[in-house]
């Protein structure tokens, strides 16, 4: 176990998140720069999966993804090459992008949960149609038993001891429950609360996630023969949960309690599927997440919210004084200002002078933002090499020049962009969203624990030594030495 490993780059966020474990490099190199960012040339935000070009296989909308967007290639990538395409590499989960990101650009298979019909889907990149395999598994309905279930919890209330009281004022309230607490009948609440969707609120979920990637086990043979597979789980419950509830909740305490037990009973199935020491595993999390800023706020911790249309409006506003009729703010979007450049077209002396005194307008009206600490230029983030430590050096790593804006900017601790005042994100450069677990285990890894540092980007490159093959190629961390038997 890793007990010091950390993101290196911002934002924090579950696109970029997935692609540099799996690419071992950051959004500098792997371009995902976001879950969702501004495109320039389609003056519209674009899904880090999405892609026009496909359809949607297995329903009727949604499910128009691949991996097209993302510039370098994966470990499971690079197994496919080294084994001339005889390994395969199947992806499984809630969301598309977990499923998308970790399995490259030629696996065997990606699929993701679709809440409109409670089935398994994909796109035409991957398939005409889905396997028998994953017909069989939608044909039993699994969704429809599970809300049939009440959640309460798996121990007794009070043995909840770690995490705040079950009526708490910063979770999220469910339609048609007057309080954000136990039990939640999931057969009253279904039809209020997106029907097949809701699966993905709760702790079955990722119950839903290991019984599919039994499936696929199974389906596709994998660990069947002397070509190492490789599957990819994201369980994304615990997300969307800690999401309405915070992290602070009893709600999510419990669903870490009973996805144990759902790893133990998917472990047990391998060794019986595959064999005990027949495989390797690795856990980790695609980024963390931060308190509730309300309630830091309440315990009197420097905390707040950040409004970001209201800073675009108001940075409109300020910049129209200076260049009156101009509209020099083209988009607002993750800590990132886009300047409109069409607004400094013409004689590129008085043009370059313009542009520069607008840039420092704009760098000044965000650092007497309350709420922001620090605000990057083009010429600032030129100066920062990759290697840079700090919050810079973040920076630099998740800006990809094609993808980002001009100017970037970074949140005070306990601040974060958000809509109400109840549940919790991610996305920052400090501690509490770039902290994660790095769990190793099975054939070939050593027992014990390290507290050495390590970033995200180091798993990939100890997955190919232990492979025995190429590293991705915008790889930029190296193995995890001390874990490797």
């Amino acid at each position: 176990m890793l007990r010091n490993a950390h993101y290196n780059y911002v934002p924090t966020e579950t696109g970029p998140g997935h692609a540099s474990v799996y690419t071992g490099t950051t959004p500098a190199i792997h371009g995902i720069v976001a879950n969702d960012w501004y495109d320039r040339a389609l003056k519209k935000e674009v899904n880090c999966v999405g892609d026009d070009q496909q359809t949607p296989v297995g329903t009727t909308k949604g499910g128009k993804v691949s991996p097209a967007r993302l510039l370098s290639t994966t470990i499971t990538d690079e197994l496919k090459i080294a084994t001339q395409m005889r390994a395969k590499v199947v992806g499984i989960s809630i969301k598309d992008r977990g499923a998308v990101l970790p399995t490259g650009h030629m696996p065997d298979g990606a699929y993701w949960y679709d809440g409109s019909t409670g089935n398994f889907i994909t796109s035409t990149y991957y398939k005409t149609e889905l396997p028998a395999w994953a017909q069989k598994f939608n044909q039993q309905k699994l969704p429809d038993q599970f809300l049939a279930l009440e959640w309460k919890p798996l121990l007794p209330i009070d043995q909840y001891t770690e995490v705040s009281v079950d009526d708490s004022p910063y979770e999220w309230k469910w339609k048609g429950k007057e309080k954000a607490t136990f039990p939640y009948k999931l057969s009253e609440l279904r039809k209020d609360n997106g029907n097949y969707d809701l699966v993905a609120n709760t702790p079955w979920g990722n119950t839903l996630i290991a019984e599919m990637a039994k499936a696929a086990v199974a389906g596709e043979g994998l660990g069947k023969d002397a070509i190492t597979d490789f599957l990819t789980v994201s369980f994304s419950s615990t997300d969307r949960i800690g999401h309405g509830t915070g992290p602070n909740s009893i709600e999510l305490a419990d669903t870490y309690l009973r996805l144990d037990k759902t790893l133990e009973d998917f472990f047990n199935y391998l060794d019986k599927e595959v064999g005990k020491g027949n495989y390797t595993v690795f856990l980790t999390a695609d980024h963390g997440v931060a308190e509730v800023a309300q309630y830091m706020k309440d315990k009197r911790v420097p905390a707040g919210y950040f409004r970001r249309s209201y800073v675009e409006a108001g940075l409109k506003e300020y910049l129209q004084k200076h260049f009156p009729g101009k509209d020099i703010i083209e988009k607002v979007t993750t800590e990132q200002v886009f300047i409109n450049q069409q607004a400094f077209e013409g004689d590129p002396r008085v043009a370059g002078i313009d542009l520069m005194v607008a840039t420092d307008l704009i760098t000044k009206y965000l650092l007497a933002t309350e709420g922001i600490a620090q605000v990057f230029t083009p010429t600032t983030l030129r100066q920062a090499s990759p290697d840079e430590v700090g919050i810079r050096g973040k920076v630099v790593r998740g800006f990809h020049p094609k993808r980002c804006g001009d100017i970037a900017f970074v949140l005070e601790p306990g601040w974060y962009s958000w809509g109400g005042v109840t549940g919790s994100t991610h996305g920052s450069a400090y501690t509490y969203d770039t902290h994660i677990p790095v769990l190793f285990y099975g054939a070939g890894i050593k027992p014990g624990a390290s507290t050495q540092f390590h970033t995200i980007t180091d798993i990939a490159p100890t997955l190919s030594v232990l492979l025995k093959i190429k590293f991705p190629s915008g790889a930029t961390g190296q193995p995890v030495t001390e874990i490797l038997d």
